[in-house]
């Protein structure tokens, strides 16, 4: 196994080290929830970047790939709701998303060919952890700032949570989009038909 395809494994390893901080009490374990999921993000640009530089893409780079993105995120996602952070029905659309699109992966790999990571997925995945960046970052200077100051009022949580709730609007909106263009794209071979 290459470089690329072992950081693309790391990455889904990191996302069960990330998923224990989350649900961590403590400040450390925002902070270190944060910087996990860094990590976890930044292997997404590395395989890919190493596996385009030293010529080592693969058939299970390019299915796997986006799969580790999808694990990472949803978990992250999956967590967020779990903490009331936000509302279940735009993680339910993301994931209606993520499964119709995985399937179909999966099927044109029966008929042979494997669908690799379009423009508009790569937007909509970098559109997903800025959202979770800053969902992360609001708990840990919330945190940070509750045990060490007394400047947060419940004020701030009612701005944080039209943030938020702005910020994941986008990013189901972007998700639903690239879905649908994936989709539009592949219709021939959903159709039993060659792409054109």
């Amino acid at each position: 196994m290459n470089l690329p395809n072992k950081l693309t494994i790391a990455r889904i390893v990191l996302t069960f080290v990330f998923m224990l901080f989350l649900f961590s009490k403590g400040l450390v374990f925002r902070y270190l929830a944060y910087f996990t999921f860094l990590i976890a993000a930044l292997t997404d640009l590395w395989d890919g970047k190493l596996a385009r530089k030293k010529n080592q893409i693969t058939n299970f780079g390019k299915l796997m790939d986006p799969i580790a993105d999808k694990i990472l995120v949803l978990a992250a996602f999956l967590g967020f709701v779990e903490l009331g952070l936000i509302p279940a029905w735009m993680v339910v659309l993301i994931v209606t998303r993520e499964f119709v699109i995985t399937g179909l992966r999966i099927f044109a790999l029966s008929k042979g060919e494997v669908i690799s990571a379009s423009e508009g997925a790569k937007h909509k995945t970098a559109s997903q952890m800025s959202a979770i960046f800053l969902i992360l970052a609001f708990l840990a200077v919330k945190d940070t700032l509750v045990k060490y100051t007394h400047l947060w009022s419940e004020r701030y949580d009612d701005y944080f949570n039209v943030g938020v709730f702005c910020v994941m609007l986008l990013a189901v909106i972007l998700t639903l989009i690239s879905g649908f263009a994936y989709l539009m794209k592949n219709r021939g071979m959903l159709l039993g038909e060659k792409n054109r």
